[in-house]
């Protein structure tokens, strides 16, 4: 009985906010169930005490040595029994004040329980910017930087190499770069060169988890590349699409911010302003055909920065950052870079969305020279050939071909067929 009275007390566990009765569903007992419990403890060893105490007192009168040793036990053991009793009341009081402490101290809102079964898009985890220490530029700064930089990724192209020794074939990073997230469904927009020649695709979000892209299609004349980030709808659902804008409407002069990985530094800032508009800038594609309506600009762009975002004081995207003008070699920033305008990658990302590639119109003919035509006195475009099956052929034009010179015709001419009709032509060479 007496063992019971003193078992041990249980372990207080953090509580849920609003348990006031009974046990929680945690297991910790509520103060008034403590106070019950240890005030019933308390009355059983002051019991125990008492009656203790009786059957000493009973049989010390009737014999001087049990009086004796009456007077030489009853001090000490009266002491261990108040000093139990004083124990388990501090107990009482100390269990029963530490119970509402943690009854009250964790919120209602921290409950799993309460929380919204819907992912939260990724944001950038910074302090706010405190509007004591810094300006109203810098603030705004402060804050473009921290909500488009969940939009943007690091890029890794990942070749494949084959040791010469073992024959073993491996997987070796061979470049890296930046893009964007275009729209909610995982699509990023990239420089076209960042990811040429790829075996693999890497791409490292803002929570610094990486994750494979494949590859949806793209344009080397306009360098632009359309991926897909491959991982699971929940992951997606936490991605933040960038805010698009304009560039016919730029000024040179304006502020613009570029956010990219320089160096394989991920998420750097740099600002500068609008240097100039309307350049032209030659792309790494088979045809060399050029880029128009360029947008130069004085903010720091570096190896690395290709495919990533160039904002405006808005946040919203203007351009591509693609390359930079480097007359040393080094592939250091000069001052001067250059971003492809968004209002032409619109509609490139449109058709790679829809046909998995950039469709352009065409004529499907083959023209002389002007020079050639006006040699034979024509006027409008000498069509040479209209191969079979092009739109030009489908149209009913023909093209032009040479006829064998007569036996009497002077070897220096000969007959040429435009359309049909016959042409004599002196001393020329229609090529």
């Amino acid at each position: 009985m007496l063992s019971q009275a003193f078992a041990p007390m249980p372990t207080l566990a953090p509580s849920r906010a609003g348990c006031c009765h009974s046990t929680c569903a945690l297991g910790v007992p509520s103060p008034l169930r403590l106070l019950r419990q240890y005030a019933f403890r308390s009355t059983i060893v002051t019991s125990l005490s008492r009656q203790s105490h009786r059957q000493k007192h009973f049989f010390g009168p009737h014999c001087s040595t049990s009086r004796h040793t009456h007077n030489e036990t009853q001090a000490p053991h009266s002491q261990v029994l108040a000093g139990w009793h004083r124990l388990m009341n501090a107990a009482v009081g100390g269990a029963a004040v530490l119970s509402v402490l943690l009854s009250v101290a964790s919120p209602a809102q921290a409950d799993p329980f309460f929380q919204s079964n819907k992912p939260p898009l990724q944001e950038m985890k910074a302090p706010e910017p405190d509007s004591n220490d810094l300006s109203q530029e810098e603030i705004a700064s402060v804050k473009l930087f921290q909500q488009n930089t969940p939009s943007v990724v690091n890029i890794s192209n990942i070749a494949v190499r084959q040791d010469r020794w073992s024959m073993d074939s491996q997987k070796v990073p061979q470049g890296m770069g930046s893009g964007f997230f275009w729209d909610d469904k995982g699509h990023i927009v990239t420089n076209f060169h960042v990811i040429k020649g790829a075996a693999d695709i890497k791409v490292a979000l803002i929570d610094q988890s990486v994750w494979s892209a494949k590859l949806i299609g793209g344009d080397p004349d306009k360098d632009i590349a359309v991926l897909q980030l491959e991982c699971e709808t929940s992951k997606i659902e936490e991605l933040k699409p960038i805010s698009l804008g304009q560039s016919s409407n730029l000024l040179v002069g304006q502020k613009v911010y570029a956010i990219g990985n320089p160096f394989g530094l991920d998420h750097t800032l740099t600002q500068g302003i609008v240097s100039g508009v309307g350049r032209e800038l030659n792309t790494p594609g088979a045809r060399g055909v050029p880029i128009r309506n360029v947008i130069q600009t004085d903010a720091a762009i570096n190896p690395g920065n290709s495919g990533g975002v160039l904002l405006d004081s808005k946040g919203r995207l203007i351009g591509i950052n693609t390359a930079i003008a480097d007359p040393t070699g080094r592939g250091a920033s000069s001052g001067v870079g250059f971003a492809i305008p968004v209002d032409s990658v619109k509609g490139l990302v449109d058709q790679i969305l829809k046909f998995g590639r950039v469709i352009r119109p065409v004529l499907g003919i083959t023209i002389a020279p002007p020079q050639t035509v006006r040699q034979l006195g024509l006027d409008g475009v000498l069509v040479l050939e209209a191969p079979s099956g092009s739109p030009a052929n489908q149209a009913g034009i023909k093209g032009t071909f040479r006829q064998v010179p007569l036996p009497l015709t002077p070897l220096s001419a000969f007959v040429c067929v435009c359309d049909g009709c016959w042409v004599q032509c002196d001393s020329i060479s229609v090529h």
